[in-house]
């Protein structure tokens, strides 16, 4: 039985699972969508409500009935020929999204994570609303397009967030929208609010940010120590300032994202955290699909091996 890793070409901790599922004895093929059509292929026919057929990939043959997991790491887009339109590419990709993606997901097997349920944990009002009923503590927030409502809502220090992908595209150039404070002066001039949603969250006091992995029933954490003003603020604005340390979370927070990850269907999960000065952890987001290569290498944490663990051991069909 077969693990099967959908993940770029250059994904370096996508080599690193290959390597630990080998050293295990697991046969892994992977595979980056990217390849589809034009360096892959598929064949799929439905018998007796399963779909029976083979990715070809790699200079390989999988079949579906031999697949034990599936680790969706983070493919690539598909990638089509150029003579094609715009408009042609546009709807082959609907195609290939909708029949490769379909078939894969519908097969009996182990997902990390099952693209369904990591579409359905990225929105942030769900991913804030879950933590919540799973017990865990969540920022006073807001999510408005009404200027009188921010105003309203700013009674202390407040910050502005990105509902959806921090990144944007602009100018040949991506850049990322990082955690923004909102001041008096801004409240003062909000044109432009009332043109899209936007999330406002309540300030919390930090000692350290905290970045929690879940995969299965196994739980590793790293406390975050900011070394700039920049990654006090957002860490992800100066990774170079810093510094990592593995920290045990209170039993009440590793109960929370368990059932966090259970109420929503995940098998891994990427959790971000405020440590208060206090002591208290205060929930931000969950990443399904984020990174946790950094943690592995800073501080050791066996995270590669026991989610190779995990897919290796999969679910039976």
């Amino acid at each position: 039985m077969t693990v099967l890793i959908l993940a770029s070409e250059d994904d370096i901790t996508a080599d690193r699972m290959v390597r630990a599922l080998e050293d295990r004895g697991a046969p892994v093929a992977r595979v980056d969508t990217a390849w589809f059509p034009q360096r892959a292929s598929v064949r799929a026919e439905l018998r007796g409500g399963r779909w029976a057929g083979s990715l070809t990939a790699g200079g390989r043959r999988i079949e579906f009935k031999a697949l034990r997991s599936i680790w969706y790491r983070s493919p690539s887009a598909f990638r089509f020929h150029a003579e094609m339109s715009p408009t042609e590419r546009r709807w082959a990709m609907s195609e290939a999204k909708y029949s490769l993606g379909g078939i894969l997901a519908s097969l009996p097997v182990l997902w990390v994570n099952h693209p369904s349920r990591n579409a359905d944990a990225a929105y942030k009002p769900v991913q804030l609303a879950t933590a919540a009923s799973c017990g865990l503590k969540v920022p006073k927030t807001l999510i408005t397009n009404q200027a009188n409502a921010v105003r309203s809502f700013a009674a202390g220090p407040m910050v502005s967030k990105a509902l959806g992908a921090a990144a944007i595209v602009e100018e040949g150039g991506r850049k990322t929208t990082f955690t923004t404070r909102v001041g008096p002066a801004d409240l003062e001039d909000l044109r432009g609010v009332e043109r899209t949603a936007h999330q406002f969250q309540q300030w919390v006091p930090k000692d350290v940010d905290a970045r929690v992995i879940v995969v299965g029933e196994h739980v590793f954490a790293a406390s975050i120590i900011a070394g700039s003003a920049e990654s006090r603020l957002d860490w992800r604005a100066d990774y170079g300032a810093l510094r990592y340390e593995l920290v045990a979370p209170p039993i009440d927070v590793v109960a929370g994202v368990r059932r966090y990850c259970a109420e929503l269907g995940l098998v891994y999960g990427a959790f971000d955290f405020v440590v208060r000065p206090d002591g208290g952890w205060v929930f931000l987001e969950c990443n399904a699909g984020g990174q946790y290569g950094w943690i592995e290498d800073a501080l050791g944490a066996p995270i590669t091996a026991t989610l190779a663990e995990l897919l290796a051991r999969g679910v039976e069909t």
